[in-house]
């Protein structure tokens, strides 16, 4: 029986936490699977609902957190070690960047036979500076040639790993796309769209219009604000605006709806408001039945699970054309797509889902595609299946 010991960065609400949770969860019984993971943030919203709801029991690593710390990195490598020694792990298995350093490195070290790492997004642009981004480039360049496979999760990101930032050649490279439990975004969409507009007291004619994600920089809010003024002012149908998650960066664009002139509201208080920030939360199935339009701005993606389960559940996008997303979406289909920096093509694309619901209705048929592609059941036996063939050719 092969052992897998998986290693993800921290267990926060986002894609990397529920791939690395469902492929723990969901291989074959052929596989014993270890699931190790660091300490989140505190900004981030616990994603431990969903290990719970699997019933999986992860070792905790609280060293291992998201900045980089050279003392805590150091005992969060030695502590990894240590787990390897007892576990004796066939495989090594590492989700996002600062479990895919020390993960990889301490399996290189222990002469473990095989090493995995999936890249959930890069930070190869839009998130440092040129410098800083050389040094990370040099750093996953070292470790891809102690990895005996790297995962991408969309061929895009495939053509970015090698060809735009050479971190590997191709041929190491292997296109897995991750795998979600999609079927409750079907379920009872017409209650659920009931509950959420009656807590948030979304009247029947407003089109309500959501982002979800965390309030950081990469995510780009700042943005989606500036077309919210922008869309409000050409538009004489009746919106409101959800900002749902939260972050480092929630200060800031409270204090720039006041710039800008928004009202805005926290929590379902004051909801007449143009824009509420609801926070954190977790039944996202509930909260796409409500909303009438997904948008997404950000500056640089992988693959990003809210425009998958907006597809799942029905609802047109409006999002930027960045990283995976050509991958996930039917252009003109399923979504509206813009330049990351067109705030104007934007607020038209948003503008089009706003005023014509016939087209809203036209564009929600056709996201079924992501109930197939994107189900837990495909991830896992695809990652079997690559197990099986990196283990044989190990062992030849």
């Amino acid at each position: 029986m092969p052992k897998v010991l998986r290693i993800i960065n921290r267990f926060n609400i986002g894609g990397p936490t529920y791939n690395a949770a469902y492929l723990s969860k969901f291989l074959s019984d052929d596989f014993e699977t270890l699931l190790v993971g660091g300490q989140k943030d505190e900004s981030e919203d616990s994603s431990e609902f969903i290990l719970e709801k699997l019933e999986l029991n992860p070792v905790i690593i609280p060293e291992m957190m998201r900045e980089v710390n050279f003392k805590n990195d150091r005992i969060a490598y030695k502590k990894i070690k240590e787990i390897i020694a007892e576990f004796k792990p066939d495989i090594v298995h590492t989700h996002a960047s600062k479990a895919g350093a020390i993960g990889r490195l301490a399996a290189y070290n222990m002469n473990v036979p095989v090493i995995i790492h999936t890249f959930h997004g890069h930070v190869f642009h839009s998130y440092f500076g040129k410098g800083k981004t050389s040094v990370y480039k040099n750093i996953e360049r070292y470790l891809a040639k102690k990895s005996s496979s790297i995962i991408a999760i969309s061929p895009i990101q495939k053509e970015e790993l090698a060809k735009e930032h050479k971190i590997c050649n191709q041929n190491k490279i292997k296109v897995i796309p991750l795998g979600f439990d999609l079927n409750r975004f079907q379920e009872n969409k017409t209650e659920k769209r009931l509950a959420f507009r009656k807590e948030w007291k979304i009247e029947k004619d407003t089109v309500a219009i959501g982002i979800i994600g965390r309030l950081v920089p990469i995510k780009n809010h700042h943005f989606f604000l500036r077309v919210v003024k922008k869309t409000k002012e050409q538009t004489e149908k009746s919106v409101r605006f959800f900002i749902i998650g939260d972050g480092e960066l929630k200060t800031e664009l409270l204090a720039y709806c006041k710039e800008l002139n928004i009202s805005y509201s926290e929590g379902n208080s004051h909801n007449n408001s143009l824009i509420t920030f609801t926070s954190w939360i977790k039944e996202i199935d509930i909260v796409n039945a409500g909303l009438d339009i997904i948008a997404l701005t950000s500056k640089n993606e992988g693959t990003p699970v809210s425009l998958i389960e907006a597809q799942a559940s029905s609802k047109p996008i409006v999002s930027t054309n960045v990283g995976g997303i050509e991958n996930i979406v039917i252009e003109n289909k399923t979504a509206l797509l813009s330049a990351i920096d067109d705030e104007n093509q934007f607020t038209k694309n948003l503008l089009r889902l706003i005023e014509n619901k016939t087209l809203r209705d036209e564009m929600s048929k056709n996201g079924t595609h992501v109930l197939t592609k994107f189900n837990y059941q495909r991830l896992a036996k695809d990652m079997e299946t690559h197990y099986y063939t990196l283990l044989k050719a190990k062992s030849q």
